[in-house]
């Protein structure tokens, strides 16, 4: 039987995403856990001796979470795209100088770090992390319905 899940708790971990660690979670009692590359090297490696007490601990969970049937792994950055996301957020925007000066931050070199820069100038942090919660929010949903997952 499986747990009711938090959305939020799905919510934090996609924002927890990065290119060097992937989420799991057990489904049956809704906890999730971060497993970095370097754990999951660990684990493979099976070089637990040299790892830390705390991580040591960990190394059953992680390899459960990685091998066996129980775990799910949540969507990653790849699924998530936030290039895209920042995409959405700019064309969604009522002004066509604002429109025009975010598409044209999100192309290039740095485009992330000029995106933040220009949503900062123009005021506009609160809107974009308001938006990006609201898609990362219906991306949480729709994998948990493709889970067939309760959640609240």
């Amino acid at each position: 039987m499986s747990k009711v899940i938090s959305l939020r708790d799905i919510i934090s971990a996609l924002e927890a995403a990065s290119d060097d660690s992937t989420s799991y979670l057990d489904p049956e009692t809704g906890e999730i856990i971060l497993v970095t590359e370097e754990e999951r090297l660990l684990v493979e490696d099976e070089g637990s001796e040299e790892a830390p007490a705390w991580e040591r601990e960990l190394i059953p969970k992680i390899r459960a979470a990685l091998e066996g049937d129980r775990w799910l792994e949540l969507p990653d950055r790849f699924d998530i795209h936030e290039w895209s996301i920042m995409e959405q957020f700019s064309r969604a925007q009522k002004s066509e100088r604002i429109r025009r000066e975010l598409l044209d931050a999100i192309h290039g070199a740095g485009a992330f770090r000029v995106f933040r820069s220009a949503i900062r100038r123009l005021g506009l942090e609160q809107s974009w992390y308001q938006f990006r919660d609201e898609v990362l929010a219906d991306i949480a949903r729709r994998w948990l319905e493709e889970h067939e997952l309760q959640y609240t």
